[in-house]
């Protein structure tokens, strides 16, 4: 039996029990608030161009644990939307570490949402303030007095939206795990955290990283991983090739490679890379027209670049399958675009930095969707460079299927004809040397019946031309009038290298041919 005195003791117990729950809720309750503005202001105090405000805040004194509720990062310039909206962030001691006698803590980022557009990305760029003095590690660590052991980052949403009609490039449901996070900074190339991430990449595609990191150092965090990429759609960067007049649609690329990301060096590598069925335009323009010739002294000086000892990209082995590419002139009347599709490309053993070995390009086709087409492009080695060997042959071509450039260039078309190109090209020291040959069987280029609309004076001009070819067609094969000599340098060219690549067709049959028909014109 209790005694009615232990019974009260017992009541006074419980009751003194319930009285220091309830002023401890109250207590933290009144403890939140003033914390979370001070956690809010010591964040602001280390971050540069960025404003970040906490909606909620709890304490818990059971487990050391501090939550975040709907923290929100606006850049300063350009705060409409938000850079970032983290939806919780938990923070706790991390216990299996603190058996072992280190006290440290865990931090879990539980759906962040990252939104990024052009003005943004333009500020940032242009922002004289440098990475590392952004503050980014010291905002995180401000958050909980402890040292990271643990990050997690789950359901992760990242944005970046481009001016225009383009589909945002959106990564996830973006899940990150690095542990072994040290309160210590670590020597140059040693990475201490063990790291793995995987994520949905715009509507199908994949991303998986496993590797290391050093999340410590400056003025960015460093990262070594293996990386595989599987079903990544490509038209997706129609916003960034199109600065560069090239238009890109459909494709998708998968690759497996190594990449690191450090302060003073940054490697791509790709052990094996596929792009299917990628359709790829580059499109000459009248605010463009002019830059063609310039083009071939930027190679040069984007060769230089490239050798940048503080970032290489290396590729072993890349195929390009069941793709289109081509290039669209809109500065003639009528526009056209020469093309080559069903395209088979292997590229092996490309480096940006010297490494001694021969890279290769090997591509088949169809030109215009008719001739088959084969090129190989061999880039040596040697330095100064790009030093080079091509060689490349267009055959049985359809000609009605280049009427659109015939008809920008030499005013006339066909209905029927052959054509076919040889060409050979070799760089040695910036020297260019080699020949483009155009052949052509059967051309004819007057047809009564299905000229009967146009003019007389037409009629006239594109009989003369018919008549011109046959004549040409009986010359010897190695005839001046059909081979075209190209020599120059690559960073003073008497021919671009730019124009040589986009323009084999157009620079051998317009500066051969025709002022052939034009000789036996004069002698008739």
């Amino acid at each position: 039996m209790i005694t009615m005195t232990r019974r009260r003791w017992i009541l006074a117990a419980v009751a003194l029990v319930a009285l220091v729950g309830l002023a401890s809720v109250i207590a933290l309750f009144f403890i939140d608030e003033p914390l979370r503005r001070y956690t809010e202001a010591k964040m602001n105090a280390r971050l540069k161009g960025y404003t970040a405000t906490i909606k909620a805040l709890h304490f818990s004194p059971i487990n050391f644990s501090l939550e975040l509720r709907d923290t929100v990062i606006v850049q300063d310039e350009h705060p409409d939307p938000p850079v970032a909206n983290i939806g919780r962030l938990y923070a706790s001691v991390h216990w299996k570490a603190l058996l072992s006698g280190r006290v440290v803590g865990d931090i879990l980022i539980d759906r962040p949402v990252v939104v990024l557009d052009l003005p943004k990305a333009k500020q940032e760029i242009n922002d004289s303030t440098p990475v590392k003095d952004k503050g980014w590690q010291d905002a995180l660590q401000a958050i909980y007095p402890l040292k990271i052991n643990e990050l997690r980052i789950s359901r992760g949403d990242i944005t970046y939206k481009d001016n225009g009609p383009f589909k945002p490039l959106r990564v996830q449901d973006l899940e990150i795990q690095a542990s072994n996070i040290r309160n210590v900074h670590s020597e140059e190339g040693v990475y201490p955290s063990p790291m793995h991430l995987t994520a949905r990449v715009f509507e199908g595609g994949s991303v998986s990283a496993t590797g290391w990191a050093d999340f410590l150092a400056e003025p960015h965090a460093a990262f070594m991983t293996d990386v595989k990429l599987d079903g990544i759609e490509l038209d997706y960067f129609k916003p960034i090739t199109g600065r560069y007049n090239v238009v890109m649609d459909r494709g998708l690329l998968s690759a497996a490679g190594e990449v690191e990301i450090a302060p003073q060096f940054k490697s791509v590598k790709l052990w094996t890379a596929t792009v299917d069925g990628v359709h790829l335009d580059y499109v000459q323009t009248a605010r463009t027209e002019g830059k063609a010739t310039k083009a071939g002294q930027e190679t040069v000086k984007a060769a230089d670049a490239a050798q940048n000892p503080a970032f290489m990209l290396r590729v072993d082995r890349l195929e390009v399958v069941k793709s289109n590419f081509g290039f669209v002139n809109k500065t003639t009347n009528p526009p056209y675009r020469v093309f080559v599709n069903d395209t088979s490309l292997t590229l092996t053993n490309l480096s940006s930095l010297p490494s001694g070995e021969t890279s290769q390009v090997k591509l088949t086709g169809k030109f215009m969707g008719s001739g088959p087409v084969g090129a190989t492009l061999k880039l040596l080695p040697s330095r100064p460079g790009p030093d080079f060997d091509l060689a490349m042959e267009i055959e049985e071509t359809d000609l009605k299927t280049m009427n659109d450039l015939l008809r920008a260039h030499g005013n006339f078309d066909v209905t029927a004809g052959r054509f076919s190109l040889y060409t050979e090209l070799r760089a040695r020291d910036r020297q260019i040397a080699g020949y483009v040959k155009p052949l052509f069987q059967d051309m004819t280029v007057f047809d009564a019946r299905q000229d009967r609309d146009k003019s007389v004076m037409r009629k006239v001009y594109e009989g003369v031309v018919g008549g011109v070819s046959r004549v040409l067609q009986n010359r010897p094969r190695d005839e001046v009038a059909t081979r075209v000599e190209l020599s120059g340098r690559l960073d003073k060219p008497d021919a671009g290298i730019i124009e040589i690549a986009v323009g084999l067709v157009q620079n051998a049959f317009f500066k051969a041919i025709l002022p052939g028909f034009e000789a036996r014109l004069r002698r008739r």
